[in-house]
């Protein structure tokens, strides 16, 4: 069963990163998909529900791997 889910990443400095953000993202298993808005600062994506605690986990790394200054926020 899929999930969707809203993710606040507040202190997203720019386009780029948000773009890099959203190609990593979207290749991890279990991701249906993903989109990244820079000017809202928001993530939203489609997750299978089993694998969703592991996903949270490898997205706050390619998070902080991308722009370590960013707070993770799931709304």
């Amino acid at each position: 069963m899929s999930m969707k889910i809203k993710i606040k990443l507040n202190g997203l400095c720019c386009a780029n990163c948000a773009a890099k953000i959203e190609e990593k993202t979207a290749k991890l298993d279990g991701v249906g998909s993903v989109s990244v808005n820079f000017l809202t600062e928001k993530m939203i994506l489609t997750a299978e529900e089993a694998k969703l605690e592991g996903i949270k986990e490898q997205i706050e790394k390619i998070v902080h791997k991308i722009e370590p200054d960013v707070e993770i926020e799931y709304v």
